[in-house]
């Protein structure tokens, strides 16, 4: 039999595998899938908990690929759908991180942004940091914060919002999603950096807070360190394009 095209997990949820290599795998990741530290573990929504114990169990997909590790290189927020890059091995893991790491790893999302920005393109570089008053939330620090930037360019607009491709060259928690309201152009369904987060017209149909947030990441590209060759990932578009009525 062939190696299935996903990953089935115990709940017989189905997540496309998007490329493979001897070294790496990328999964189009569903919303409601956390990517977290360990004190979490225990957490059913732990992607990276359930794909280990889908490989101990013996899964097909997992079997067939003779799969003994499978592990995230980077992360995405919970409701963040798309790429989700992963090694089959520390080596992998540790060699495609530095790529992240020293901004060699080339990524795009798409973002569907309350408003209608009037610029066609910008660069923000605000600077961020840990929000010590709420947890888990980030804010723009410019004296004490860490260095970003996301370069933003608008794709399509609409009565009242907006499709924006969204390319961070570093990668910090939450980056686009501040960025994006900090120009007042937060992203739809966003619970955590948009007071609109949760009543905006737009698609009703996932997400913990009833609407699903509009990002996706839709394109990675780098050269592997292993062939030197170049790597293009691509996400699929059409199905979130739809959601939020863009075409």
């Amino acid at each position: 039999m062939a190696k299935p095209n996903f990953i089935e997990l115990a709940d017989e949820e189905q997540i496309p595998i998007l490329y493979e290599d001897r070294s790496v795998m990328a999964i189009d990741k569903p919303p409601g899938w956390m990517l977290v530290p360990f004190s979490w573990q225990k957490t059913n929504r732990n992607l990276q908990t359930a794909i280990t114990s889908s490989i101990a169990a013996g899964d097909y997909w997992a079997r067939s690929r003779n799969l003994k590790y499978l592990r995230n290189i980077h992360r995405l927020d919970a409701d963040t759908t798309g790429i989700l890059l992963l090694g089959k091995s520390q080596g992998a893991v540790n060699s495609l991180g530095d790529l992240f790491e020293s901004r060699k790893m080339e990524k795009v999302y798409m973002a569907v942004v309350i408003g209608v920005p009037k610029q066609d393109e910008w660069i923000c570089q605000l600077r961020l940091a840990p929000n010590p008053e709420e947890i888990g939330q980030v804010k723009v620090d410019p004296r004490g914060g860490k260095d970003a930037e996301t370069h933003f360019r608008v794709l399509q607009r609409s009565q009242n919002t907006a499709l924006i491709e969204a390319s961070p060259i570093t990668g910090r928690t939450h980056q686009i999603r501040v960025h994006l309201a900090e120009t007042g152009h937060p992203v739809v369904g966003d619970p955590l950096y948009s007071v609109q987060g949760s009543s905006t017209e737009g698609p009703r149909r996932t997400n913990r807070r009833g609407v699903k947030l509009g990002l996706r990441a839709v394109s990675l590209a780098y050269i592997d360190p292993f062939t030197q060759r170049r790597v293009q990932i691509n996400a699929p578009t059409e199905g979130f394009l739809r959601e939020f009525r863009f075409g």
